[in-house]
């Protein structure tokens, strides 16, 4: 999951990786015959460098392997192919701290839906600068969040797989454009049951005074490579974490609510559905959240940063 920055945010053109090649932006084309393009039938994965180095690059690769077999899209390429391919392109925009996201289609086919099972895949890489992360850094998010609830809802993963992480993007547009109407920033996404899932483009947490609780991967929730840190993070502090099954009003009547993806990290929620969270009308950021970020941010200083803030 991501939030992509925007071309304002980038002085001189930059430069992506397409097929093998370094090419300046405006170049970085792909046919209209590609099947990512005709049919969203591609896997990617967005990431976060921070001092030139992928975060868990591991996880992310793990993930990019388990949509292209959902996707039965046998690309034929190495893990260290693709790393290889992401390196090259931060070093040629001389980034150390960005955005990355690696794409991979089935490429050119024929115009039918029945994909080929030979493939000549489209691998493209695109990276933008970011703020240094880690201890003391600015977040790249605009400020806690109001989330809304929309009635755009997710799919069951028997119809599309929630784990799969594909250029079909179109349910989590549909929620995002029901946000026009209030101005929130993301959106409160529920399951066919009307449970909670996640956001358009984040997973979800949230505290009520017995745990730290976010929804259970057995639901339409894709499994994020942030989600997993924060997880990880809370059981090393010995904070009881809990995924379910959960109603939306569970998570208006939190104590604490943020959302998780790699680009944000941790962002706490102010609001859900126009309701201050906390109980007070306030919205202020809580103790947990405050904490969850803090230890984040202190885990990437000290891989990534070789500990320079700490």
């Amino acid at each position: 999951m991501s939030e992509e920055p925007s071309d304002s945010d980038v002085g001189e053109e930059l430069r992506y990786h397409v097929d093998g090649e370094v090419v300046p932006a405006s170049e970085a084309t792909v046919s209209v015959e590609d099947r990512g393009f005709a049919y969203g039938d591609a896997a990617f994965e967005t990431m976060r460098a921070y001092g030139g180095e992928v975060f868990r690059w591991g996880a992310h690769a793990a993930r990019l392997a388990d949509t292209c077999e959902t996707l039965d899209l046998n690309h034929g390429l190495a893990d260290a192919d693709l790393k290889a391919r992401i390196d090259e392109t931060l070093a040629a925009n001389d980034l150390t701290d960005a955005y990355v996201k690696l794409s991979v289609t089935r490429g050119v086919q024929p115009g039918t839906l029945d994909p080929r099972p030979e493939v000549d895949p489209t691998v493209v890489v695109v990276a933008k600068p970011l703020p240094r992360g880690g201890v003391d850094s600015e977040p790249v998010h605009d400020g806690p969040a109001a989330v809304q609830t929309t009635k755009t809802r997710k799919p069951s993963s028997r119809a599309l797989p929630a784990d799969a992480k594909t250029h079909n993007y179109l349910n989590g547009i549909l929620a995002r454009l029901e946000l026009r109407v209030t101005g929130a920033d993301e959106a409160l996404m529920l399951d066919a049951a009307g449970d909670v899932a996640e956001g358009a483009t984040a997973n979800l947490f949230f505290a009520d005074g017995t745990a730290l609780k976010t929804p259970s991967l057995d639901g339409p929730v894709l499994p994020g490579v942030t989600r997993r840190t924060v997880i990880e993070i809370a059981e090393a502090e010995g904070i009881p974490v809990e995924e379910g099954t959960y109603a939306p009003d569970a998570v208006r009547e939190a104590d604490e609510v943020f959302l998780t993806n790699s680009t944000w990290e941790v962002r706490p929620v102010e609001t859900v559905d126009g309701l201050g969270v906390g109980g007070d009308g306030e919205g202020v950021e809580g103790p947990l959240t405050t904490l969850v970020s803090r230890l984040f941010d202190r885990r990437v200083e000290e891989r990534y940063y070789a500990g320079e803030r700490l």
